[in-house]
């Protein structure tokens, strides 16, 4: 680790050589092959875990009167229907990236549905998240996950700083109990902060940008105006759904069965995309420097939660990278297509075993701002700490 003004000792990061076509050829054609019935039966087994997970939790109440006794069986029933709702989303990711079938109808209906009742709006998410994988990494052109630089958070100049120091605690000096008081808030509710008022998105958009909005957005073209509304139909829908359910079951049993697993939905989503994207060893890029496979390569792959992401989660923590090169591929030959990927492009292609609770406190304090200049940019820590340089620094 070194300061801004020592950077001498910093490893030099080489951008990415090779074109999308030559790394394709490196994949074998096979793991580009779509399987809708083989889709199907990792959406039937989900639905089915989903659904004995259900009528389990149905027994807790007939448990013993013990607080501590039903208190674990009601985490245990969180957890483990939490990461299931969540397969059950991961799922209707691969349909929006059309990776789920070769037929657009059946990408179209299951995402459409999946999506839905975990209240994200299909259609909508699905056009400005096509765009994030069209332009991840570029400073100008992302959607999600774009760095803050030095002048949007207000720090003094990079000449101020080489002439006259920073007292960074000024800026960045929250206590521990603070920083992790607004890593829940992000985890809990940064999804939904970004679909209703675009936090974590493009900083050159408009104030009052969100994906409800089918007119007058800078998130979508005219054309695609019906599907935003079909996106809201759904979450409309959904609001007389759960509040029906709520006079007939009562709220408690709402939250407790489907609420607080939603809420995990939401908690490993952000987890699982955060981690994937913003890393103090990662690249952003701008103008010339950024191009589409570079900016694939922008990401880390994380072996989240072992087994039980590869099981529920269908993969999708695990092999982020080689989804980044190629959105359409199935999540089922990520491992395989993963080994070729790595192969071809050796020390361009990233992966972190660290603990994932450990990554995501690590990303959170050192990844806070980028340069204002530079065509190849990343992070710097609280300190104002580098952890690599570009070849031009």
């Amino acid at each position: 680790m070194a300061s801004t003004t020592d950077k001498s000792t910093l490893p030099v990061f080489q951008p990415l050589p090779y074109s999308l076509a030559k790394i394709r050829e490196a994949i074998p054609p096979e793991f580009f092959v779509r399987n809708t019935a083989l889709g199907c039966s990792y959406l039937a087994r989900d639905l089915v875990i989903a659904t004995f997970l259900c009528t389990v939790a149905t027994y807790i109440r007939a448990l013993p009167a013990n607080v501590v006794l039903r208190g674990a069986a009601w985490v245990t029933y969180w957890y483990f229907q939490g990461l299931t709702f969540t397969g059950i989303w991961v799922i209707g990711h691969e349909c929006g990236h059309g990776a789920f079938s070769p037929y657009s109808w059946v990408n179209d209906t299951i995402g459409y549905i999946t999506h839905t009742v975990l209240w994200t709006p299909f259609f909508s998410w699905r056009i400005s998240h096509h765009r994030h994988h069209m332009n991840h990494a570029s400073m100008e052109r992302d959607e999600v996950y774009v760095p803050k630089t030095r002048s949007i958070l207000g720090l003094p100049s990079k000449q101020y700083e080489e002439e006259h120091g920073i007292d960074w605690d000024e800026y960045f000096g929250d206590t521990p109990i603070y920083t992790m008081f607004m890593l829940v808030r992000q985890q809990l509710l940064a999804f939904p902060a970004y679909l209703l008022f675009n936090v974590s998105g493009n900083p050159r958009y408009p104030k009052y940008t969100n994906h409800f909005r089918p007119s007058n957005s800078v998130l979508f073209h005219p054309s695609q105006r019906k599907a935003v509304i079909m996106s809201n139909i759904g979450i409309a829908a959904m609001v007389f759904a759960v509040s029906a359910a709520s006079r007939m079951w009562g709220w408690w049993n709402v939250i407790a069965f489907y609420g607080i697993p939603w809420l995990c939905v939401t908690h490993w989503f952000i987890m699982i995309t955060y981690l994937h994207h913003t890393d103090p060893t990662i690249p952003h890029f701008r103008g010339s420097s950024w191009s589409f496979a570079r900016g694939a390569a922008a990401t880390v792959d994380r072996p989240f939660l072992g087994w039980q992401g590869r099981f529920f989660l269908h993969d999708v923590a695990h092999y982020h990278v080689v989804h980044h090169f190629f959105p359409k591929m199935p999540f089922y030959h990520g491992f395989a297509a993963t080994a070729h990927l790595r192969a071809f492009i050796g020390d361009h292609y990233k992966s972190s075993d660290k603990n994932i609770w450990l990554a995501l406190w690590d990303s959170y304090n050192k990844c806070q701002f980028v340069e204002d200049e530079g065509e190849i940019l990343f992070y710097r820590d609280k300190k104002g700490f580098a952890y690599v340089r570009a070849e031009e620094e």
